[in-house]
């Protein structure tokens, strides 16, 4: 019987004790010497780096959640679940940042009420925690919103993905943006056109097609104005009419097919419907919109980007249209 050979980690079957011990120090106790004695890769030298030594312009941390506070237009405060990602530039001569330090700076300011400008007190906070010149943070998460059905008068939840996003550049020029996705019903004015053609020439009844839809706005808020989710909500129901139901009846479901009817439109009319609506309130600087119909009548979706135009502001080149699936 050959001799078992030596485990590194484990006890052999031989019963040879492994040649590393593992044990973890529950009564270990850091002192403030000794957390002076660790070693620190913020110190090491910049020959240290790896591959080429150039900048980066983006590092840091994404999904990072905690439990944010936030105000609604009515004053209530809410506490959410929030995904956080937070990045910093990196010069060239550095190896790394102190990712940790970002976190920290949140935990400081978490019994806060988020705001933009407690975005922007957060963002100086770690540009001057990292040593860094320029910083970005988007904070997400899931706002409540109670909406009443059509004619029954019940009541029900609906849930909407928000973003806020802080961008900090060495200038110390200082940019916030919201980020609203809603959810709607678009029902096709050309279906709707052949099947009212089948049913006067051929008697034939028939169903236009209609399909669950979905528009992303985001938008850059003036310097010194405010401008609430709930604002953002209207803007988009004022324009588009047709968001989807939580609770409903029959009466509710009767009401839905009726404001389809009324409210037809091709995914260019909601680009358009939006932007007139966004294009008028004087507390957005600048906006950008992408829509998406996830067709029931072909394989693929229809979609379509619009923005303000202002010069040197959002471009209409949003392409992450997989995004808006819902």
């Amino acid at each position: 019987m050959s001799k078992k050979k030596p485990m590194y980690l484990h006890r052999s079957e031989d019963g040879a004790e492994p040649r590393q011990t593992r044990s973890y120090a529950k009564k270990f106790r850091v002192t403030p010497a000794y957390r002076a004695s660790l070693p620190d890769m913020m110190e090491a030298a910049h020959h240290t780096v790896h591959g080429v030594n150039v900048p980066i312009q983006q590092v840091g941390i994404h999904n990072f959640k905690l439990p944010l506070k936030y105000r609604t237009k009515a004053g209530q405060i809410l506490t959410l679940e929030t995904s956080v990602t937070g990045t910093v530039s990196l010069e060239a001569e550095l190896k790394g940042i102190n990712m940790s330090r970002i976190m920290r700076t949140f935990y400081d300011h978490k019994n806060e009420v988020t705001t933009g400008e407690w975005m922007g007190r957060i963002l100086k906070n770690y540009l001057r925690n990292v040593d860094s010149k320029d910083a970005r943070l988007r904070i997400s998460f899931s706002y409540p919103m109670v909406r009443k059905s059509l004619r029954s008068g019940l009541e029900g939840f609906q849930f909407y993905t928000v973003a806020f996003e802080g961008v900090m550049t060495r200038d110390g020029r200082y940019r916030r943006f919201i980020h609203f996705d809603f959810v709607y019903s678009s029902a096709c004015p050309c279906s709707a056109e052949l099947s009212e053609h089948a049913r006067d020439l051929r008697g034939a009844y028939s169903v236009p097609h209609s399909q669950r839809s979905k528009a992303r706005v985001t938008v850059e808020e003036v310097e010194g104005k405010k401008i609430w989710i709930e604002d953002i909500h209207q803007h988009c129901l004022n324009a588009l009419q047709t968001e989807t139901q939580v609770m409903v009846k029959r009466e509710d479901e009767q009401a839905f097919a009726e404001l389809n009817g009324a409210y037809l439109k091709f995914v260019e009319d909601a680009a358009r419907l939006l932007y007139k609506e966004f294009d008028a309130d004087k507390r957005i600087a600048d906006f950008r919109i992408a829509c998406s119909h996830l067709e029931s009548l072909h394989s693929h979706d229809a979609v379509s980007v619009i923005c303000k135009g202002v010069p040197g502001g959002f471009a209409a080149n949003f392409m992450d249209f997989g995004s808006l699936l819902c």
